[in-house]
Formats: C-alpha cells, sequence, structure tokens
C-alpha cells in the first residue's frame, strides 16, 4: 500500500490550525519510502510574506537531488545533515493569497499568484511577496506551477548567461524535460534556430514546441562535432566539459544547468571545470544556478499570454500520489513538467 497516501497526524498546540502536507523527514532515493502525506500546522504569513492557498505546485528535479540529498555537499550547506531542514518539498507554486503579512502590498486576498516558496506540495504555502507574480489568466494554476521554476531557469541561461542572438544556432541537450521544453520555445523566441537533443519518446514533443532540428540521442551523438553551434544548453547532463566543446564554434558558447556526477559533488565537477577553463580558451564556458526573480515572473507572464511559451504538462498527480509524481520526475520518463494538483 501507498504510505504516502495515508495521513499521520502531528500534535499541535492549541488553536493551531492545520493542513495536509507532503513531509521528508530522512534522505533517500525511494520517493514512496520517504514523502508522506501528513496533517501538520499551517504557516502563517510573517512580515513581508505571503501565505497562499496552494492549488498546484511543480514537480523540479531539485525537488529529487533534495529528496536524496545529493549532492552530499548540499547537506553541509546548509540544507540538514542527517535530513532536510525544510521538512515539506517543493518549489514552484500557484494558488491563490489567503492572508499577507505587515509590510506587505500590491498583493491582497484573493489574488491568483505564482512564484517560489518553500514547501508547495501542501494546502498552504508562506513565501516573500517579491518571489510571487499575478497569474497569467490564460494558465490554469497547473501550467503557471510548471512555469515558476524551469522556465526561469531557461529564460536565464538563454538570455542572460548565453546571451542568444537572432540567427544563432542553438544546441539543447535535454530538451524534452521541464526546463528544456521552455528552452525550446525560448530560444525560438529570441531569434535562434534550434536543435533539441532528447529521447525517442520526447522527440514528437520537443518537434511540436517549435524545434528547427530533433536529434535522438539512443541513435546519434548530438556533440560529435559532425555539427556545431553558437551555444549549447546542458540540462542536467552528465557529458564532460571536452566532449561538450567539440560540437562549440571556435567562439561558442557553453552554459551549463544542473548535472549527474559522483554523490560528493553529482555533477558541480563539471561546473567547476568549465569555469577554471574558460578564461584559457576563445570558447566561453559557464554554469549556473538560476536565481529568483519577480521581474522574470512578469516576463514570462506575458509570453504566455501572447503564446510564445506554453507549459508542456506531462501529467498532474493529487497531493496524495506526490511521492509518485517525484518518482516518475526521478525515472526520467517526464515529458515536459509533472505538477501536483492540491
Amino acid at each position: 500500500m501507498n504510505t504516502a497516501a495515508r495521513p499521520r497526524a502531528v500534535p499541535a498546540a492549541a488553536g493551531t490550525e492545520m493542513m495536509q502536507a507532503i513531509v521528508q523527514r530522512t534522505y533517500g532515493t525511494a520517493a514512496e519510502s520517504v514523502l508522506r502525506l501528513e496533517r501538520v500546522p499551517r504557516p502563517v504569513a510573517g512580515p513581508g510574506e505571503v501565505l497562499v492557498r496552494v492549488r498546484a505546485a511543480g514537480v523540479d528535479a531539485g525537488t529529487v537531488h533534495l529528496m536524496a540529498g545529493r549532492p552530499y555537499l548540499m547537506r553541509a550547506l546548509g540544507f540538514g545533515l542527517r535530513g532536510p531542514k525544510t521538512p515539506v518539498p517543493g518549489w514552484a507554486v500557484a494558488g491563490t493569497v489567503d492572508a499577507v503579512g505587515a509590510g506587505v502590498t500590491g498583493i491582497e486576498p484573493g489574488d491568483e499568484v505564482f512564484g517560489t516558496c518553500r514547501g508547495s506540495f501542501a494546502e498552504y504555502a508562506a513565501t516573500r511577496a517579491g518571489r510571487l507574480a499575478p497569474k497569467p489568466a490564460s494558465l490554469t494554476f497547473g501550467q503557471a506551477a510548471a512555469m515558476a521554476n524551469s522556465a526561469v531557469t531557461a529564460l536565464q541561461a538563454l538570455r542572460d548567461k548565453a546571451k542568444v542572438r537572432p540567427g544563432q544556432h542553438v544546441l539543447i541537450l535535454g530538451a524534452g524535460g521541464g526546463v528544456g521544453t521552455f528552452a525550446v520555445q525560448l530560444a525560438k523566441a529570441l531569434g535562434a534556430e534550434v536543435t533539441a537533443a532528447t529521447s525517442t519518446a520526447k522527440a514528437d514533443l520537443v518537434r511540436g514546441l517549435g524545434a528547427d532540428h530533433v536529434v535522438d540521442y539512443t541513435r546519434e551523438d548530438p556533440v560529435s562535432g559532425r555539427h556545431r553551434y553558437d551555444v549549447i544548453i546542458d540540462i542536467g547532463g552528465s557529458r564532460g566539459v571536452a566532449r561538450l566543446r567539440r560540437a562549440l564554434t571556435p567562439r561558442g558558447t557553453l552554459v551549463i544547468t544542473g548535472g549527474h556526477g559522483g554523490p560528493l559533488l553529482d555533477g558541480v565537477e563539471r561546473n567547476i571545470r568549465a569555469q577554471l577553463l574558460s578564461p584559457f580558451t576563445r570558447q566561453r564556458l559557464t554554469a549556473f544556478i538560476a536565481r529568483e526573480s519577480r521581474a522574470d515572473l512578469v516576463t514570462l507572464a506575458e509570453m504566455a499570454g501572447s503564446g510564445a511559451v506554453t507549459p508542456a504538462i506531462d501529467r498532474a498527480y493529487p497531493l496524495s500520489q506526490a511521492a509518485a509524481a517525484v518518482g516518475h520526475v526521478a525515472e526520467g520518463r517526464a515529458r515536459g513538467k509533472v505538477v501536483i494538483s492540491v
């Protein structure tokens, strides 16, 4: 039986309002074993914060990393040595404002919003007002939650780090996942010619999102050097920097975001290697972690409203099946984004 579907009550002080939430108290790679549905105290909106009645939450690769506690380095950096310091997972959120804390202006109860927080796998989540933006009327709550983190990552990788210009040839590795499906659309919106590398099962999806060329990496090496690109965006990959460079033009740009590797650094070593090597080559080699940006949320909302960006949703799970949702993403089978409906 799925243990995540059985709420467990947590004692609360008299008068404390309770809610259902997914709770993780230990690290582990099996979502069904470490993610449990429990009744926990409802958060409150402190000064400068907003309490959101969660309607949908996005499932990101970062959630999978935090569930496993990998790379181990992140535990020492403040995420919790033996278990997550923030027991309710989830970063991306969309919902309705329930209450606002002291000093918050421009946001009122009843407003529909999307953005980021800590603990979106719950009925309620509190977050800073600056991490939220108005939800586009054209999007469902699930679509908005899908955009909140992944689309921001794709936008910053292409626009800010790679500085993509019209006419450039861009290769997106990992194009069929959450960040990748947004990257394909955003690269096209920036005027690039886009080659999307993905698996056989996701080829039709990325082609439908506007990719000019699709490479099935199970049949062809997209970075063999047979084709060269002005920009390569490597999303959550494991290919070495030297291997990626051979598919770049002499003055091309490589942007690495996320990755897989050994348990200690889990891909971070590629980021370090790229940064150290970049000053000694004409190619620009860089890596980054997306930053929270309300301005970028607003930009993406406008693009969604105009039809330039459409979230690709693989499937939605109810809160009680959050473990299955995270497991689906961890296995790499998701075609686009996975969301949790609350």
